[in-house]
């Protein structure tokens, strides 16, 4: 009775389009002994490799702009098959040893190119500002060694990879602590702007990155979200962008998928390059236990997998969180089914 009531709810706010068709997919966690968020998920070397932030029990309360989520290193989990079981490494990366670096190891994602594995973290430098580095490791659990300086131009957070073609994209951007409001034109400004909700969204980045993936290979560009009216989507609408960028191909159509922040949501928006535009499609997941949400997508033998973390196991608190995954379908029209968060 209270799921029906909280559907309901969704779908009076939100509108129908909030709704589509849900699967009961069975869920499993990757480890409850300890806390990992922020999953990024690939098949390498015929397993699953899963790269977590590391949740602690912070000595910092103040919650402005995120800083009570105080990571401090990576960790690393690797698994057969749905269900088969994890091993786990912590410290694959510590903030101690990035010393360009002064706090806050949010949202990682490794890649893959000529058997070397390519670590993408952001960091506040020790001014403040975040910014993205790269890691290198000769095997997937690392450990990986990070170059002396943040990647030039780079900015804000959650950066993921996406090959296409033998070329690799950087995506990137969260609004809030993510600092994304702090740039435009790819500069940093001297006062932050959010926009008004009948504004144009705040969108993610995106930029190819140069053949030695320790660089970017052209200024980052803006991927931008439509809507059904093929106009931008505004930033008072529920399925903008808000952070968690990620991207997958099935059947040569491009996802890009993301949060959506405060109201508690990963989106899907399809397109037919890297680099978009990209249409909203409809929701991924829906709300979990605990204020933030963040996904990646994963093929491994043929199936597709959703990655993602909630704080149900800490008793839901927002800043000690669980990565689980489940099955996840892509229908023939090319819709996803959404996964029920709780």
């Amino acid at each position: 009775m209270k799921k029906l009531w909280f559907l309901c709810f969704a779908a009076l706010l939100l509108g129908p389009a909030m709704l589509p068709a849900q699967t009961a997919a069975q869920s499993y966690y990757l480890d409850t002994s300890d806390y990992a968020a922020d999953p990024a998920a690939h098949s390498f070397e015929g397993r699953i490799h899963v790269y977590c932030t590391h949740d602690w029990a912070s000595p910092v309360t103040d919650r402005t702009d995120g800083n009570h989520y105080d990571m401090r290193q990576y960790s690393h989990f690797v698994l057969d098959s749905l269900g088969s079981p994890v091993v786990r490494t912590d410290a694959v990366l510590t903030l101690e040893q990035v010393p360009w670096a002064s706090r806050q190891l949010w949202a990682c994602d490794v890649a893959c190119k000529d058997g070397r594995y390519y670590l993408f973290f952001p960091a506040k430098d020790h001014q403040g500002i975040f910014r993205i580095g790269v890691a290198v490791a000769d095997r997937p659990e690392g450990p990986f060694a990070p170059d002396p300086e943040p990647m030039a131009g780079t900015y804000s957070i959650d950066p993921t990879v996406f090959e296409d073609n033998g070329e690799f994209y950087l995506y990137f951007g969260g609004l809030q602590g993510g600092q994304l409001q702090r740039f435009a034109d790819n500069k940093l400004l001297d006062c932050e702007r959010m926009p008004s909700a009948d504004e144009e969204a705040l969108p993610a980045r995106v930029a190819r990155l140069s053949a030695d993936m320790h660089a970017l290979a052209e200024a980052p560009r803006p991927v931008v979200i439509l809507g059904t009216d093929g106009q931008p989507l505004k930033a008072g609408d529920p399925h903008r962008f808000f952070e968690a960028a990620w991207m997958h191909k099935h059947n040569g159509v491009y996802y890009f998928t993301y949060s959506t922040g405060s109201t508690h949501l990963i989106c899907y928006a399809t397109g037919d390059n890297p680099y978009g535009p990209f249409t909203y499609r409809g929701v991924v997941l829906t709300p979990v236990v605990g204020w933030t949400t963040h996904q990646s997508i994963c093929r491994h033998r043929g199936k597709w997998y959703l990655f993602y973390h909630d704080s149900a196991p800490s008793g839901g608190v927002s800043s000690l969180r669980s990565t689980k995954f489940c099955e996840l379908v892509h229908n023939p029209d090319g819709s996803i089914d959404a996964v029920q968060g709780q």
